[in-house]
């Protein structure tokens, strides 16, 4: 008899609470015009819109679950992307309207236009820049008193990638002759690498069988510049490239140094192509500086007709980062250095570029 009293009361407390939360739900105080409990309404019987997925505080971090997690931060940047779609083609449909009236697009922020300026930074028309450039080590090659020609080597016993690297790279350099170091000191190479008439020695730097650095001297005078080899990409490794490049001297193009210091990078290697390119090989060789990496790649020009220009890269391709400009021949001990790379001090600042 007791135990029916008592289901009897439970039944009658759960009664009382489902009254209570449906009189809550229906008893949310509204003012005029405000659909604050139609929205909470829709929301528990799940007619919720997508922009009211997540309340305003939500962080996608706190699910615990991997998977949902994952599943709701597509949602968001999905939502995102296309709301980002629909202003823009707003704001296309009003500058369309406007025509000429239409205020100027705005530039957007990158870290390349934010870049903070160095006085080192050269002016074409200074007088001061242009007698360092015309008693300078390069200034023989650039008043057509001596041609380029390159001995590239590796370090001792090198593998097959970086022998295949050194290749490719001599089919790109006219004048350019691979030979093995076969345990000889650079400092032994370097007199009778003058005694032939090579005016660079290029050594090539592997660490697990991988290309990592470059040490690049200007003969016989130096300068030598130590560079950062990453992101090797091989002709056979290369998708959609062209046929293997001709003999043909390509042209150079060297793009954004524009500092004292990338003023002499840029003349170090424009000093090893010849002098007059043959246009007739349609072939370019591209040095583009972007945040203190220098992109190499080599291209084709593809003449479709009159008006319309193609490129067609045909490899290798690198990128090299400056470590350190040493004066004269390379001399590890007791050389002079004119720029070092340090790290954690200049790189410190995002926006502040030595090239």
């Amino acid at each position: 008899m007791m135990d029916i009293v008592e289901d009897s009361k439970k039944q009658d407390k759960t009664k009382k609470n489902t009254f209570k939360k449906q009189n809550k739900m229906i008893s949310i105080p509204q003012e005029d015009g405000d659909d604050t409990g139609v929205a909470k309404t829709e929301a528990e019987n799940g007619n919720t819109p997508q922009e009211a997925y997540f309340p305003p505080t939500f962080s996608v971090s706190e699910i615990k679950n991997k998977q949902r997690r994952h599943l709701m931060f597509m949602k968001l940047k999905q939502e995102k992307r296309k709301q980002k779609m629909v202003l823009k083609k707003k704001k296309k449909k009003e500058r369309d309207a406007l025509g000429d009236k239409a205020p100027p697009k705005e530039v957007p922020k990158t870290i390349e236009n934010q870049r903070v300026y160095d006085e080192t930074t050269v002016d074409p028309e200074d007088e001061e820049v242009a007698f360092d450039e015309g008693t300078d080590e390069f200034s023989a090659y650039f008043n057509r008193l001596t041609n380029p020609k390159v001995l590239i080597t590796t370090s001792d016993r090198p593998r097959g990638r970086t022998v295949r690297f050194c290749g490719q790279l001599a089919t790109v350099i006219p004048d350019a002759h691979v030979y093995y170091r076969r345990g000889l000191a650079l400092k032994k190479v370097i007199p009778q690498c003058i005694a032939r008439g090579f005016t660079y020695l290029m050594v090539i730097n592997e660490d697990r069988k991988v290309p990592n650095g470059m040490v690049l001297c200007h003969l016989p005078d130096g300068p030598t510049a130590h560079f950062k080899v990453s992101s090797v990409r091989l002709r056979k490794e290369m998708k959609r490239r062209g046929k293997d490049p001709t003999e043909h001297t390509p042209e150079v193009i060297l793009n954004n140094f524009t500092t004292r210091l990338g003023h002499s990078i840029g003349r170090l290697f424009a000093a090893l192509f010849p002098h007059d390119p043959q246009f007739v090989g349609r072939q370019v060789a591209t040095f583009h500086n972007q945040r203190d990496f220098i992109f190499f790649r080599f291209h084709r020009y593809i003449f479709k007709n009159e008006k319309r220009v193609g490129i067609q890269e045909l490899g290798p391709r690198f990128t090299l980062k400056l470590r350190s400009l040493q004066k004269g021949t390379f001399d590890s001990k007791f050389g002079e250095y004119e720029w070092v790379l340090k790290r954690h001090e200049m790189d410190a600042c995002r926006r502040r570029f030595n090239l």
